[in-house]
């Protein structure tokens, strides 16, 4: 009886939110490596990057900080975003602020704990509408979740728009 969770990975906090909203998802490990001291992910052969998401912080002068959810095989248009949230101009957060702005470090960063603990706006790429099941970070450089897309823009009360060049 005691042998089933043997492999069983401990739950971050993301992981624990989603399960205290009834949200199903599967646990993902990666290998990270290290590149200009920012941890990468390495994405396992046969892995679309195109259903992994990687979450990007950026600041706009009218309303503070926004956050950005895009395929991680492609790139945030940053005027995208900047007219989507009612900026003029977005600029992404300096890497030595983004602990103290977001609570995670880089390669951590992600929508369900940002959403949690400072409500900041969030807007997902409608690719991810598409494809409905999708890749983000639980909150662990390294650990990701994979969830349907519609549940986790309810969860985080965000939006789905154009935002990849």
């Amino acid at each position: 009886m005691g042998k089933k969770k043997k492999n069983k990975v401990h739950k971050t906090l993301v992981e624990q939110i989603l399960d205290k909203n009834n949200i199903s998802y599967i646990q993902h490990q990666f290998a990270t490596h290290d590149e200009n001291n920012v941890a990468q992910l390495e994405v396992e052969e046969g892995m679309d990057q195109h259903r992994i998401y990687k979450t990007l912080v950026l600041e706009g002068k009218d309303t503070g900080p926004v956050v950005g959810v895009v395929p991680l095989d492609q790139h945030l248009d940053e005027k995208k975003l900047a007219k989507e949230s009612g900026n003029k101009k977005v600029n992404m957060v300096p890497l030595k602020d983004l602990l103290k702005t977001t609570g995670y470090v880089h390669g951590a960063n992600t929508p369900v704990g940002i959403y949690e603990k400072f409500h900041y706006p969030i807007y997902i790429d409608n690719e991810a509408k598409r494809q409905g099941q999708i890749l983000v970070s639980s909150g662990q450089v390294g650990r990701s979740v994979e969830l349907d897309a519609t549940d986790l823009v309810n969860l985080v009360h965000g939006h789905f728009v154009d935002i990849v060049k």
